[in-house]
This record gives C-alpha cells, structure tokens and sequence, in this order.
C-alpha cells in the first residue's frame, strides 16, 4: 500500500482522485498482513513500533524494525493456527498497548478475525462480546501487582463457552495451567511463513464492538478490504509516508489507534511510537508528551479534544516540536474556541474529522492543503461516500437535505462494513442501497463541508423544541475560565427536557456557577438553549478514549432532577438516587427517600410522588423511616 502525493484542496480534488477505481489503488494481495509484509521486504531495517513503557522516553524504549514486526505478527497467527484458529474462528485480546497487541492484532487478523475488547469494561459485559463474538482463543495480560484485567479473565473463563485458550502476556506469580505463555508460544513457532490460508480482501478481519459501555453488544464486521481502503484513503489524503513518526496514546481496543497509528502507518512504512502501555489515560505520558515530540522527531499524532485540552496545560519546556506536521482530531465535536487556542499555543496545524467504527474509521477530514472549516468535519475522504438526508417514519430515505438543511448523515462506499453480526442490529442503520445511517446529525454546504449539528439521542428536546447541546457548550467554552464543557438534558416535568452544562476548570482557574451561567446567557443567542443550571466538575467523566462520557452526565442530570422533586414536596429530607441501566426503559431510577416529618407528611409524600410522575423518568420509590 502506497500513498500518493497530490494536492487535496477541494472537494473537486477528492472527485479527481476517483476517475481511477479504488480497486485499482490497493496492491495485491489486499490484507493487512500482506501490506505489512510489503512494506517489511522494501524496508526491512527501518523502524516500524518504539514502546516507550512508562510515557517518558527518559526512562528507555523497546523498537522493532519491519523484519522483526513481521516475523512477531506471523509467529502469532502460526501460534493461533497451532491453536485451531481458522478463517472464521475469533480471537479476542484484553490488553494494554504493547508491543505484544499489536502482534496479536495482525496475527489475529492473519489467522482468522480479531476482536478487540475494552478491557475498562465490567465483566458480565466483557462475557457478552466474547459470547457474541463466539471466541475461541482470548489473550489478555497476565496477572499484575493491582488488580486489573487478569481478575477478570479468570471470572470469563467459565461464562465464555466457546473458549478454547487463554494466552497470558506477562504477569506475576505461579499461573495456572490454562494460562498459556504467549511469548513462550511465540519462540516455538517459525516467523519466516505463514503456517495457516493467508486472507484475501472479502474475508472478514475484524469484529469490533460498537455498543457502548452498557446494554447489548453490537459488533461490526469490517473485511479486509474494508481496512486496506480505507488505510489508503487516509494516508492519501494525510500525507503519510515513510518519512513519518506517529505518536500513539489512544487505546488499541479502538478503531482510531488501530487503523490510524497501526495499519494506515505500518502501509506506508512510518514509525509509530506507543506512548506508555495506558496511552494519554497516563499522567505521565502527558507530562513528557512534547519531549516525546522532541525525542522521536514526531511528525503526527491523533487525538480527541479532551487530549488537546490537556496538553495546553503541559509545558514545554524548551522542547523543539517543529517537526509536527498536523494532529488529526476527531471521535467528538472540536469546540472553534478550543481549536483556535491550540493552534495559536503550538503553532500546529489541527485536521478536525469524522468517523465512525462500521465505517473503519476516517470518513471525512479538513482538507490538509485547502480552507479549513473550523468547526466543520470537512470534505469527505476519496472513494466515501457521503450525503444528508431526511428519513421516513420507516427510517428509510424520503429525499436527499438541500444544501445547508440538516438531516441524518450517510455513508457508502468502500469503508462501510459488512453488517453487524447480529443480524438484527441492522435493521434501521444498514438502509437500502447500500447505505449506511449514522444517527448522526448534520448539513452540507455549498462547497462540500459536512457539518455535525448533534446525535439524535443527544439533542435535547425543551417542549418541542430541538437544542443542539454544541451550541450551549461553545458558548461557555468561550469563557476564560472553562476548560471543558459538556451539555445534557434535565428531566422536567414541564418541558420534559431542559438544558444544564456540566464544566471543568482551566488549572489554576477560579468560577462560581452563578457567573458561569450569567455568561452563558450573554453569549447562547437561542433563547431555549441557556441552560437552567451550570454545574462545576472537579473532573469531567471520559471514555476509555478520552471523550465525554455523557451518559455518566445524564445520569447525574437524572439523580438531580429525581431528588430535587422529593425535596420540593418534603424539604430538605435526605435522598438517595442510584440510575442503572434498564433493558426496556434504557434506564430506571431507584430512589431511597427519608419520610418526612409533621401532621401532613403522607400529604407531602403523595406530592412528591406526583411531582415525581410528571418527569419523564421511570423510577421506583422506597419511603425510609428514621
């Protein structure tokens, strides 16, 4: 797999690209494991993978070239054969990022189908994407001197009946005989070829979980193909190539790490360069970012904006970053306030884009040599399609958005996966035609900028009235004390929403809520979208990977609401309101509620439930004596 160096302005640039089919684009055979294995046999002594363990370069590295990369990666597909792995057999990984996921990665890829697995993820939702996925060989890191992910193999290995093998990679102490030593596996097998059927582009590579933190998993089949072209479309219009050094701090388990700063990087032959086995969720990792820079001569790296926020808080000390080409910033909205300050504190030029996991990863990227949009998600990558549309009630396509009228965003093309394996799951996201719903909402301009104006079941609807919460969030990002804000909808039993932001500080920053909300509606123009209350965080719940977490924030929104209706009707009684997610409802409160004193106490306790009926909220109430 090759880049290939053109202008990329306009979207009449990216049309320019397709006169030549993308079949036309990917060399033969087109899998990840022949791509690395090209590009290890044109470089073989440059280097592919540096492992920085602690984040801090200062405190050492471990790197492997391209003929060392490929040999650990065939030595782990022949050891998951030696296992029984076959083309459609899975195997999982619970791991940190190490030299050693990656081998599993594309071994795993080469032998059958990988499935990445948060391993952030409680475990009875761990056992329900190894039971989806049908896993039979799961690698994992091996017990360590915290507890952590080795606790929770040990607790899957009885509720997993598809499992064949554990791999341990690591670990301390006597292990059990089940436990297999990865790397003791590895050095048993040969390096040189491949013992299994290598893949072909229409085998399915990958199965990667897509549902979440809670609920039912969803996992999305990418193929082969669906990798290798997307892999080419963003080194295209990137500019990746050989010269380059990737920084990696996100997690592997992630579409984002995994295509990005894995298969687009290894392709081209660039270096990449893991930033500590816990990526940017490492403080130390931060601390030492821009020496990292320094250090590796580092021409890229991809973030989300909780990432770019705090590196401005990191000094630099000095540190020469001149070799920064660009960062790649998406999986979340980038607030123009927060892209505006990071540029002018770094001098880097930021691409803002979009992508989605069943379409591989990258969709659409701000042109690198034309007019970036700020705030915008930019044009969309050759070969993808792209469109907005306004859906029926059967939510099939009715007609496509003029310009500038928002509607669902589609997808089509190359990138977009094989279906979930579920079949189920792809009723109301895989449309006719080939198209692909991505519940996101957004408009294209006249020039081909596609903008995102929210998540459907992130709007917040105030009696009728649909609240994009980026507006409310940029207006308060526009303060100089805010570091990070987040909007959500508050039940109410009224407007059955209203709007309320949630907001961490800028360090060393100082600001009351009162004054936050008084600038808030100083600068929201959209009357119904000043939020009712603004709510200062010490810390703002983030994903594995570094965004928002609103459903944590909603959560709070609910207990909020929930608690303030028992008080409003019994005073200053103690309450407690513990929200879980709910099969049926999505979610259900339970409240726990002291029993008011006085002569009128069952009066204000049947208040309190009424209040508590008018909110759009399932609930159950437990009155406490005492």
């Amino acid at each position: 797999m090759t880049s290939l160096r053109t202008p990329l302005r306009n979207l009449a640039d990216v049309e320019a690209l397709e006169a030549m089919p993308i079949e036309a684009r990917l060399e033969r055979p087109v899998s990840s494991y022949a791509a690395i294995a090209r590009q290890a046999a044109a470089t073989p002594g440059a280097p592919a993978l540096t492992f920085v363990p602690t984040g801090d370069p200062a405190d050492g590295e471990t790197r492997f070239d391209y003929a060392t990369l490929l040999q650990r990666i065939t030595q782990a597909a022949n050891v998951f054969a030696g296992l029984g792995v076959g083309r459609g057999d899975v195997v999982s990984y619970l791991l940190p990022n190490l030299p050693e996921t990656h081998f599993t990665l594309w071994g795993a890829e080469a032998a059958g189908i990988v499935n990445p697995v948060n391993p952030f993820l409680e475990v009875e939702h761990m056992a329900g994407i190894l039971n989806a996925a049908g896993t039979v060989v799961l690698v994992a890191l091996g017990r360590q001197s915290q507890p952590g992910i080795w606790e929770k193999v040990e607790a899957l290995r009885e509720r997993v009946p598809t499992l064949r093998a554990v791999l341990r990679i690591g670990g301390l102490g006597l292990c059990p005989p089940w436990a297999l030593d990865f790397d003791a596996l590895l050095a048993q097998q040969p390096g040189d070829r491949l013992l299994g059927t290598p893949p072909r582009g229409e085998d399915v590579a990958s199965y990667f979980h897509t549902g979440g933190t809670t609920g039912t998993p969803k996992l999305a089949r990418r193929t082969h193909f669906n990798e290798a072209a997307n892999a080419w479309s963003l080194t295209t219009v990137a500019d990746i190539g050989s010269g380059d050094t990737l920084l990696c701090g996100l997690p592997l388990f992630h579409s984002n790490a995994m295509l990005i700063t894995g298969l687009a990087a290894f392709g081209v032959g660039a270096h990449v360069v893991l930033l500590s086995p816990a990526g940017y969720r490492d403080p130390r990792t931060f601390a030492a970012f821009w020496r990292s820079v320094e250090r590796y001569r580092a021409t890229f790296f991809s973030a989300v904006p909780t990432v770019l926020s705090a590196l401005l808080n990191v000094p630099r000390d000095g540190a020469d970053i001149g070799s920064l080409r660009f960062a790649i910033c998406g999986a979340a909205p980038l607030a123009p306030e927060l892209f505006q300050r990071f540029e002018q504190a770094t001098g880097l030029k930021l691409l803002e884009g979009y992508g989605m996991t069943e379409a591989t990863c990258v969709s659409s990227i701000n042109p690198r040599d034309g007019e970036r949009a700020i705030g915008s998600i930019g044009l969309r990558l050759p070969y993808q399609q792209m469109k907005v549309a306004q859906l029926g009630a059967d939510g099939e396509v009715e007609r496509e958005a003029a310009v500038d009228e928002i509607g669902t965003i589609l997808l089509r093309g190359p990138f977009v996966f094989a279906g979930y394996v579920k079949d189920s799951d792809n009723r109301g996201v895989c449309l006719a035609d080939g198209w692909l719903n991505t519940g996101d909402l957004g408009r294209q301009d006249a020039k081909g900028y596609f903008w995102l104006t929210g998540r459907a079941k992130d709007l917040i609807i105030r009696g009728g009235h649909n609240i994009d919460p980026a507006i409310i969030e940029e207006g308060l990002m526009r303060h100089p004390a805010v570091d990070i804000a987040a909007a959500v909808g508050k039940p109410d039993g009224h407007a059955g929403e209203l709007p309320m932001a949630y907001v961490t500080l800028r360090k060393g920053a100082q600001c009351d809520p009162a004054e936050l909300l008084a600038h808030a509606r100083s600068t929201i123009t959209e009357r119904a979208a000043v939020p009712v209350e603004v709510v200062v965080l010490d810390a703002m719940p983030l994903t594995a990977v570094n965004k928002i977490f609103k459903p944590a924030l909603r959560q709070q929104a609910i207990t909020r609401a929930l608690a303030e209706a028992v008080r409003a009707a019994c005073g200053e009684v103690e309450v407690q309101v513990e929200v879980e997610p709910h099969p049926k409802h999505g979610l259900e409160a339970r409240i726990t509620a002291a029993r008011p004193g006085g002569p009128d106490a069952e009066a204000r306790m049947r208040a309190a439930e009424a209040g508590l009926a008018a909110l759009p909220v399932h609930w159950t109430l437990a009155w406490r004596t005492g």
